[in-house]
């Protein structure tokens, strides 16, 4: 019997794996002329979708990678063609079959998620060390709220603050919550799944289950709307509910517990983040919250909503290195200059990660980065 060409054999995956969302598309170019890449470079969607249809990809090609899920071209695909999940399918087929390179930095942090259940490979026992001196309890059966910050919040120090903050708004409003142990905590995966690793996503998606089964847990409160979306969408819905901060401040403020001792004199934009925003459907609570601090000035950057620019951490992008002249941070600092913000909000990591990374040759006003938590507590 005449061998299968790996080739042949990925082209065959692909196809299995989204055949008949290939088959919507039209070839009409809207992703195209959507997606932000083609702000700083050239990534021509139609022509991957299509040489999908035609099953003539080039697995090897940079553009299979390049993707960061933020889902505009899904929203204005006049067939509904569901994008990312072509994307996903192109990476699965490189992972699984090995016919194309997986970037060295996606290898190590998926690597690193599955020894050490964090994208560093850091020890285990650091996870916790982004509140050390906080006084914050392990979380034990009966305890109200789990809060699950995110990885980059409990390993990268500069991000480290928005889960300081958040630790400090629970204490003030007297909250009961607790955080998972270093041995029952992992990463949930969200990364992984986008990156084609679907077998790591799983193994993470069932670490992350018995832990929380084992432990009781009712309510996690999460500050990344990339573990927000995961929890809610891709893991089993087991009765546990899933909130980001900013819906849970926005809850307490309306009930009354949130209150405000301290002007926050600053003029804020707000960015909304692909996955809070345009994935999860949350635009009104984070400006709610903003708007209830006093003294501060919210202001709307001219790409907002449904509408805004993505930070260029998705899609598993977070852990590659972007060009400096091709950073969206660059696009997003400008804009929050050009309606005079002196802070850019965000309320999300990776978004927080992002900005303080992008390097802008642009002159003009400093802006600081910062989580909604850490406006919050500051007023508080």
């Amino acid at each position: 019997m005449k061998a299968v060409s790996p080739y042949k054999e990925a082209v065959e995956v692909l196809r299995e794996a989204g055949g008949e969302i290939l088959e919507l598309c039209y070839q009409c170019g809207l992703c195209t002329g959507s997606c932000p890449w083609n702000l700083v470079r050239s990534f021509l969607v139609r022509r991957l979708m299509h040489e999908g249809q035609l099953g003539l990809v080039d697995f090897e090609s940079d553009d299979v990678w390049l993707c960061a899920s933020c889902g505009m071209c899904v929203q204005r695909c006049p067939r509904g063609v569901e994008i990312i999940d072509v994307m996903r399918a192109l990476r699965r087929t490189v992972v699984g079959l090995g016919v194309g390179a997986v970037p060295e930095s996606l290898r190590l942090a998926t690597n690193s998620m599955a020894s050490a259940g964090n994208p560093w490979g850091e020890a285990r026992e650091q996870r916790g060390d982004w509140a050390h001196d906080l006084k914050v309890k392990p979380f034990a059966e009966g305890t109200d709220i789990l809060y699950f910050p995110c990885c980059l919040v409990e390993y990268d120090t500069s991000i480290r603050p928005i889960g300081q903050a958040m630790t400090r708004v629970f204490q003030g409003l007297g909250v009961d919550f607790g955080v998972l142990g270093a041995e029952e905590e992992n990463c949930c995966g969200e990364s992984a799944r986008k990156v084609g690793n679907e077998e790591l996503f799983q193994e993470l998606v069932s670490r992350n289950m018995k832990s929380f089964a084992e432990k009781g847990v009712q309510k996690i409160v999460v500050s990344s709307p990339h573990c927000y979306y995961t929890f809610k969408n891709e893991y089993p819905q087991n009765g546990i509910e899933v909130v980001h901060s900013t819906q849970f401040l926005a809850e307490q403020l309306r009930e009354g517990k949130l209150k405000f001792s301290r002007e926050v004199n600053r003029k804020v934009a707000y960015h909304d983040p692909c996955y809070l925003g345009r994935h999860s459907g949350v635009y009104d609570e984070p400006r709610e919250v903003l708007s209830s601090i006093p003294g501060l000035e919210l202001v709307e950057m001219v790409d907002n909503r449904e509408n805004s620019l993505c930070c260029g951490g998705g899609g598993g992008r977070v852990w590659m290195e972007t060009p400096a002249e091709e950073r969206f941070g660059d696009i997003r600092i400008e804009q929050a200059r050009e309606v005079g913000a002196d802070v850019l909000a965000a309320a999300c990591p990776y978004c927080r990660l992002m900005f303080e990374t992008s390097t802008t040759t642009s002159t003009g006003e400093p802006v600081e980065f910062k989580d909604i938590s850490e406006l919050v507590a500051e007023a508080m």
